[in-house]
């Protein structure tokens, strides 16, 4: 039988859910494989993820990596422009593979459109006057505030800097299809363009042109991601969780959730996931949080918020339980040598690694918070590659669709994102919201 390629161990979670519960919820799971294998549960016109990987179009693949080539031949700098889904997963796959203090590719990606910040994009600015950059605008609709902000001012500085028509070389719209304003402008002045599907939200995107562009242009091989996610795709094909890691991590956290645990907080000992998380904290918050449910998604590294943190998750209220991805062997390694005078009292350690270290600052760290009686469960890969993060990144986008059919809600929408729009446009003034700009104003 072949080895398991993601493991998860989910015995410090066995002492707060009853065997019984288990047993029960697999019902439950059941019922949720069915409404995704038959699309028939709520949003289910946004399943589209579900076979990209399996079924991803080569000629479009070869396209994003043929024009990837080109923008590195290109620039110094790719921007991508993008909020939410439309940047997360990019950003979590280049901080997960490229070096913490030297680029992986020849171009630097960078990102934009994804705050407000006035100071950000007037340094951002600044800092692309004295180099060659491109721009990767990503929008379905081209009229989303924060990144049609940044990418009015960037076509600006491009437009100066190249000219209109050179411009116009170096910005490639990833948008719909058919309409919207990012549409009309990319087919007017003629750029380069890639689709984001109709079927497939952001927050589930990164297996399409939005995240791999900018993945490939960090000299990221999209081809391995693909094969890591497909290799999770053909893996949890069982409705049995005790067969099935990716249903099991679904049910356990559910069920965690019905007792009174609140807030789940994805844990990792390699800064190099911290984007991850960042990502993880889209997918789950926005398909879960609604209708009065879900569970409050928050992330750690270890040991680093130990030393903040770590206080109140072993003896703060118990509304806390950890999930923690360990990375089986590290990139790299180093040895910690002998001291004669040993001031710093660590000859003990002399001859380990420091990766040996950081495991069993782990494992203790798991014992330890189990004492405190916050469960915890770890997931551990092989090592940082484009395969494993292709690999985890499916291993969560299904965990989380079955998760959030269990709470009873729609996995795929975000209805509570608007309501800060509306009230953002009420306050600027914007055409259309003077109804709403007046009952603002009176409670200011």
């Amino acid at each position: 039988m072949k080895e398991k390629y993601l493991k998860l161990d989910y015995e410090n979670i066995l002492a707060f859910i009853n065997k019984d519960s288990l047993d029960e919820i697999q019902t439950e799971v059941s019922r949720a494989k069915n409404k995704l294998d038959n699309k028939s549960g709520l949003g289910n016109a946004f399943l589209g993820w579900l076979d990209t990987v399996g079924n991803y179009n080569p000629d479009m693949i070869n396209d994003i990596i043929k024009t990837s080539k080109k923008i590195q031949k290109q620039a110094d700098v790719l921007v991508v422009i993008g909020i939410g889904g439309s940047y997360l997963g990019a950003k979590a796959a280049i901080e997960y593979m490229k070096s913490y203090f030297k680029l992986t590719s020849k171009t630097e990606v960078i990102f934009a459109g994804q705050n407000l910040s006035s100071t950000y994009l007037s340094e951002l600015i600044d800092y692309l006057k004295t180099k060659d950059f491109s721009i990767n605008v990503i929008s379905k609709s081209g009229t989303t505030t924060e990144p049609a902000i940044a990418f009015r001012a960037l076509k600006i500085l491009l437009e100066d800097k190249y000219g209109e028509t050179s411009a116009n070389k170096r910005i490639y719209a990833t948008t719909d299809k058919n309409k919207g304003a990012l549409r009309s402008l990319a087919d007017t002045k003629k750029y380069k363009t890639f689709i984001v599907p109709d079927d497939i939200g952001g927050r589930y995107s990164v297996f399409t042109p939005v995240g791999l562009l900018p993945i490939a242009v960090a000299g990221i091989d999209i081809l391995k991601m693909l094969e890591g996610a497909k290799e999770a795709k053909d893996t949890y094909l069982k409705e049995d969780i005790y067969q099935n890691d990716a249903f099991m991590y679904a049910a356990l956290r559910n069920l965690l959730y019905r007792d009174k645990f609140a807030v789940e907080l994805l844990v990792n000992s390699e800064p190099k996931l911290n984007y991850f998380s960042e990502w993880w904290k889209q997918l789950f918050g926005e398909s879960e949080g609604k209708d009065g449910e879900g569970l409050f998604v928050a992330s750690a590294s270890f040991t680093t918020d130990l030393h903040s943190l770590g206080q109140f998750i072993q003896d703060g209220k118990n509304i806390i339980f950890e999930t923690i991805i360990n990375i089986d062997k590290p990139e790299k390694d180093l040895l910690i040598g002998q001291n004669k005078a040993n001031l710093d009292q660590l000859n003990y350690l002399k001859e380990k690694s420091i990766d040996y270290v950081n495991k069993q600052a782990i494992k203790g760290t798991r014992l330890a918070h189990l004492d405190g009686k916050t469960p915890n469960m770890m997931i551990t890969i092989p090592k940082i590659s484009a395969y494993s993060f292709g690999y985890l990144v499916y291993f969560f986008e299904l965990a989380c669709a079955i998760s959030g059919y269990l709470l009873g809600v729609n996995p795929f929408n975000q209805p509570g994102v608007e309501n800060y729009k509306k009230n953002m446009f009420a306050l600027l003034e914007k055409p259309g919201f003077e109804k709403l700009t007046k009952e603002l104003k009176k409670k200011l």
